[in-house]
């Protein structure tokens, strides 16, 4: 990472003036999670969150969707829902490109054909979000009804779900154009850094939440208003934590910044008097190209099997009702106490889990990386792979080094989420897998978004290093290219004379 780069492109305007609209929209976002879906008694549902809260603080479901949310849903607000939706109108968008041929060749059709499919998967994000903003509102009902026994929703007319559904569907909606603001402005993905936003706004809360269920003694501290208490065993258990979270940031760098370099040669061709190509350069392929994705994705699919099992739970069927406990049971966060059980449901969440974040990997990668287009284009500019034929070969080529740096790179990326659920089985706390997740999302997402803000830099400063006073000594003096600078000075004394 070049930090010097990076420093010096906050000199110009336009790279201030983006970072600073990027911050912006992150705090327009935090704020907007601090507003109350309205109801008509505030007071009694603030506390009666509160001890839904206290009470079901382990589960997977809720704490999960609270983390995500950033809070909503311990407030209740307007922005409880979220991403969901656009994430799953992103997944299902995605999938019928590769399954409907209008579709797929709508999207070959460059910056025409992503705008028209970003367009569908806005329009299909409304729906999701109406049936996403019912659900959570049943939810929130059925959990507060089985800790307290009091309905939220008691006396609430068809104009009131109305004005609580239309509120959702709003943040959800708005939480999707902030989202695109941010990407907009070329410094990050606005999806992943509105994730990385609510994560961050909850890690005290988790951090304190793992390290009071961890440590226990006759010895105490306070953290963030919380009593601690703490043994010896305590204490070798957050030494173990805390190299088992650094063992995970570094190992998520290392799988970022992995990559496969291949080797490309161009042709040497005669035009005039001038000779082209004769050069070799390199490809590189990423181990994980997919980034931090299948690892969203993962999450947010895991939460729908749970999601309808808590709404299936409360029905008069005694089928549905059973299927909803089975549901509820089944993708559950798994608790140290489930999996030394032995049971063999306690499993059921963790092996989903490692299949998703493979699959999804797999799937993005077909999606980013096009093998196809990408041996075309080498064919055009006489470019090729020493010992593989140009075209159909190259393509074939480039597929299987693809496929088998995914395989590596996506058992590598399961193995490291389920390390905090395996960790589960040894320590007792339901806060673990919720940490480990968001450490993952975390390294990920701030990794990427520094490279791009990199880039930008690089882009913005560019006209810096042609600049003849550049070399003069008001730039960077790094370089060292002494008849680059003669040229420089002999060029810009040439044009003050003719001037």
């Amino acid at each position: 990472m070049n930090w010097k780069v990076i420093w010096r492109s906050l000199k110009h305007e336009d790279m201030r003036n983006r970072l600073l609209a990027v911050v912006g929209i992150l705090v327009v976002f935090r704020v907007l999670a601090q507003i109350p879906i309205p109801l008509s008694d505030p007071t009694t549902l603030r506390s009666l969150l509160d001890t839904l809260f206290t009470a079901t603080q382990n589960t997977g479901l809720v704490g999960f969707l609270d983390v995500l949310s950033g809070g909503a849903l311990a407030n209740f607000s307007i922005m409880l829902i979220g991403l969901g939706p656009y994430i799953n109108a992103s997944i299902i968008m995605q999938l019928l490109t590769q399954a409907i041929p209008k579709l797929e060749a709508l999207n070959k059709e460059g910056e025409y054909g992503r705008k028209k499919i970003n367009q569908f998967t806005r329009m299909l994000t409304f729906p999701l979000a109406i049936i996403q903003g019912v659900g959570a509102i049943v939810l929130v009902r059925q959990q507060a009804q089985s800790v307290s026994g009091l309905d939220i929703t008691a006396n609430a007319s068809i104009g009131i779900w109305v004005l609580m559904v239309t509120a959702l569907v709003g943040g959800a909606m708005l939480s999707m154009w902030l989202g695109e603001l941010i990407t907009e402005q070329n410094v990050g993905n606005g999806i992943s850094l509105l994730i990385t936003a609510s994560i961050v706004s909850q890690l005290p809360t988790t951090v304190s939440a793992i390290l009071s269920s961890v440590f226990s003694g006759s010895e105490s501290f306070t953290l963030l208003g919380r009593t601690i208490n703490y043994s010896g065993r305590g204490l070798w258990i957050g030494l173990l934590l805390t190299a088992f979270v650094l063992f995970t940031t570094w190992a998520v760098v290392k799988l970022n910044e992995a990559h496969r370099k291949v080797t490309i040669n161009y042709a040497k061709r005669v035009q005039g008097n001038r000779t082209y190509g004769g050069v070799t350069t390199s490809l590189p392929v990423k181990l994980i190209t997919a980034g931090v994705i299948p690892i969203i994705f993962a999450v947010a699919f895991l939460t729908v099997p749970s999601f309808l099992g808590q709404i299936l739970t409360g029905n008069a069927n005694e089928t549905w009702s059973t299927l909803g406990t089975n549901l509820t049971t089944w993708f559950a966060n798994p608790t140290s106490q489930s999996l030394n059980s032995g049971e063999w449901t306690a499993y059921i969440y963790p092996a989903t889990y490692f299949v998703l974040i493979v699959m999804f990997t797999y799937f993005y990668t077909s999606i980013t990386f096009n093998a196809k287009e990408i041996a075309e284009n080498l064919q055009k500019q006489g470019g090729f792979i020493e010992g593989i034929r140009s075209g159909n070969d190259t393509e074939k080529y480039l597929r299987a080094v693809v496929t088998r740096l995914t395989f590596f790179g996506s058992i590598s990326l399961a193995l490291i989420a389920l390390g905090p659920i395996l960790l589960q089985r040894y320590i007792d706390t339901g806060n673990l897998t919720v940490g480990g997740t968001s450490v993952l999302i975390l390294v990920a997402v701030a990794i990427e978004t520094l490279r791009q803000i990199e880039s930008r830099a690089l882009m913005v400063t560019y006209d810096d290093y042609s600049s003849p006073d550049y070399f003069e000594g008001s730039g960077d003096t790094d370089f060292d290219d002494k008849p680059k600078k003669r040229r420089l000075r002999k060029r810009k004394k040439t044009a003050e004379q003719t001037s």
